[in-house]
């Protein structure tokens, strides 16, 4: 008997993706990484029906890249440090023989590979609204940052936002002190915004304690004009085991 991997399910559910489109972006992400693989909507329901109990190593890396999260935190056994990858696609594990380790922890293969950056990050960023008088709102979200060698991505982590079902996502390169990118971010439908998607460029500084990243973010209004404003990154918790992606899984204080 397997058994459904329904938090892989929710994940991409809660990215807005279907399972072709989720392969799509798994693909993507492998592309712009250096990293290509071959994943398939076949590939994605073997996972999410339990069939392939473990993606491989270069899957590992797409999947955390799109999600933001780490594996053992989307429903997978932690792959073994045993087990080569040899750059290409095609069949996965079967049911690997490393589980996840008690109580959400990680293993010191995934702790050696995680980068210097990874960890829960606290997002926050200014912006003027037009219609509302120009007043200055503050964005708000913790986010779960993961590195692979020169290359960040961040995603907000469920309910981790200042505004409800705001979520964000950060593509981000490192470069030394620099991290140079691009934000996303889907606002609430029943929000001020109704639903509108917003995206944009962002350019921050790394301070030499490597706990706060400060820049400024571009990006376009509702009249087509183009806008700025600060954001931060501060570091809240460099883990990113279960334990600790489930308490920050709330609404950041205002």
């Amino acid at each position: 008997m397997t058994t459904p991997n329904e938090t892989l399910r929710a994940a991409r559910q809660g990215l807005r993706l279907s399972q072709d489109e989720f392969a799509r972006a798994l693909r993507e992400a492998g592309d712009r990484a250096g990293d290509p693989n071959d994943a398939s909507k076949r590939l994605v329901q073997r996972w999410e029906s339990g069939e392939t109990g473990a993606p491989r190593p270069v899957y590992v890396r797409a999947l955390e890249t799109v999600t933001g999260l780490p594996v053992a935190a989307l429903g997978f056994a932690v792959p073994s440090a045993r087990v080569a990858d040899d750059g290409h696609g095609g069949h996965d594990l079967q049911d690997s023989p490393v589980g996840i380790a008690e109580g959400g922890g990680q293993t010191a293969t995934e702790a050696a590979t995680r980068g210097k950056y990874a960890g829960i990050w606290l997002s926050t960023y200014e912006y003027v609204s037009s219609g509302r008088d120009n007043q200055v709102f503050t964005g708000k979200h913790y986010v779960t940052l993961l590195q692979h060698g020169n290359r960040l991505t961040a995603r907000s982590l469920p309910n981790a936002s200042l505004n409800p079902n705001s979520p964000l996502t950060l593509d981000l390169q490192l470069d030394e002190s620099t991290v140079t990118g691009t934000w996303t971010e889907q606002t609430a439908s029943e929000g001020y915004y109704r639903g509108a998607r917003y995206f944009g460029a962002i350019q921050m500084l790394i301070e030499p304690t490597g706990r706060r990243m400060a820049g400024k973010w571009v990006g376009f209004g509702k009249e087509f004009d183009v806008n700025t404003g600060p954001w931060e990154l501060r570091l809240m918790d460099p883990s990113t085991a279960k334990a600790t992606l489930d308490a920050y899984s709330r609404p950041p204080e205002a």
